[in-house]
């Protein structure tokens, strides 16, 4: 059954908790960790997963948007959700959807997706589920369930057309996850978002650890395939943590998710060192400045806001130091477009605007005249298909010669990055 697209929805709670209502509350029956923010909240709810299934707990995690599956959005024990198990969690719950629909009240897609997995984590049954939310905070679907501990990554304007056109109006509607009685993770934010998210803490009687102060990323280097760590969390300090992620984002990432589970745990006593230390290092974040070849080298990334594209091209300088960059760009038309671009221009030798799957994608032609603008004209090539645009921006690559130390990167959408991931035939995102 049809239920829409994902990006046009009415802000409500009403429907899916009646829903939830029907099918007895499935998202009451086990420990939630709850991420919000703009960016960072994927890999954050990742790295959550990991250090929690390293601590023997059965865990299930919801995340979205999918990279190239559907199924990558539900998973329990680390692994999406078979086809098989997928159709019947849907099956299961169809039922009770057409009850709600037929009440005036349909249900949208990603209402339906939130209910399967709140139902799918009920039946398996998991310790904990850690949900990302979709959009938002207040009003978004996953916020039928109370988390024990809320996570805000870092807020920066995106959605603005649902969430508001500044930072602390955004930071209002994430903050409506923090809870009574829970635990809010925060990581660094501008002041005015910091603002907003204390005093609601503050209402509700949550317990706050702020990014900086209560727990933070004490050392950080450099490291092949990644970078070294020494982490104070909640309950103690952690060091030669390796994280096989790239950027200072992902080490404050990295930070937050600590945190969190420590928030989770009972009793004052730290972690392992060593359970955190292999928790951390299986964690992966695919589509996330993910490396999917090499000679040149060929990076992806789901980056597509100002604030994910700077921590994005801040990493990439850091972490690979390329004499010669090209990048492969396709972006939504509803996207601070123009300021993705001139985040790029200073990194990008020469740029490669195309489309990615999606309605949304831009049109290629208006990508380039914006672009051409940015870059100059003899800066910018296009091509109507992905696929050809990854040819040409490998070709740019290797002009630069075998050891030249040149690197293309693809970017500017989630989908942009899955669309990539199947065309160069990287494994299955997990």
């Amino acid at each position: 059954m049809k239920r829409g697209v994902e990006w046009n929805f009415e802000p409500t709670l009403d429907r899916i908790a009646a829903l939830m209502d029907v099918l007895g509350s499935p998202q009451r029956s086990y420990q939630v960790v709850h991420v919000a923010g703009t960016n960072g909240k994927s890999s954050t709810t990742r790295m959550i997963e990991t250090i929690l299934r390293e601590r023997n707990l059965r865990v299930g995690r919801f995340t979205s948007p999918h990279l190239v599956s559907m199924r990558e959005r539900i998973c329990v024990d680390g692994l999406p959700l078979s086809e098989e198990r997928f159709a019947e969690v849907y099956e299961d719950i169809a039922p009770y959807l057409e009850m709600i629909d037929a009440q005036g009240r349909r249900l949208s897609f990603f209402e339906t997706l939130t209910a399967m997995a709140f139902a799918a984590f009920a039946d398996a049954p998991v310790d904990v589920a850690v949900v990302e939310t979709g959009m938002g905070g207040s009003f978004d679907a996953t916020n039928v369930a109370d988390g024990n501990v809320a996570v805000i990554t870092p807020i920066s304007l995106d959605h603005t057309d649902y969430l508001g056109d500044d930072v602390a109006t955004i930071a209002g509607e994430k903050a409506g996850i923090i809870k009574p009685g829970a635990t809010a993770v925060l990581a660094q934010q501008q002041l005015p978002a910091a603002e907003v998210l204390m005093r609601k803490a503050a209402e509700v009687g949550a317990t706050v650890a702020r990014e900086g102060l209560e727990f933070g990323v004490l050392g950080r280097e450099l490291a092949i395939g990644g970078q070294l760590l020494h982490l104070k969390s909640l309950k103690g300090d952690y060091e030669e943590i390796l994280l096989p992620l790239y950027g200072a984002h992902q080490a404050g990432n990295a930070a937050c998710a600590l945190a969190a589970v420590e928030a989770l745990t009972a009793g004052d006593d730290p972690l392992d060192p060593e359970l955190v230390r292999q928790a951390f290092l299986q964690v992966r974040s695919p589509g996330r400045l993910e490396v999917v070849r090499r000679g040149p080298t060929v990076l992806l990334d789901a980056a597509h806001n100002p604030g994910g594209v700077q921590a994005t091209l801040e990493a990439v300088h850091e972490s690979f130091g390329f004499s010669r960059l090209i990048g492969v760009v396709a972006v939504f038309e509803d996207k601070d477009v123009q300021g993705i671009l001139e985040l790029m221009e200073p990194m990008f030798d020469e740029i490669v605007v195309t489309r990615n799957s999606s309605p949304r994608s831009m049109d290629v032609a208006a990508l380039a005249a914006l672009a051409e603008d940015v870059f100059g004209p003899e800066r910018v090539n296009r091509a109507e298909r992905l696929d050809d645009a990854i040819d040409i921006g490998i070709g740019l690559a290797d002009e630069a010669g075998e050891h030249a130390g040149a690197g293309v990167l693809i970017t500017g959408s989630v989908v942009t990055a899955g669309d990539a991931r199947v065309l160069l035939k990287v494994e299955e995102a997990r």
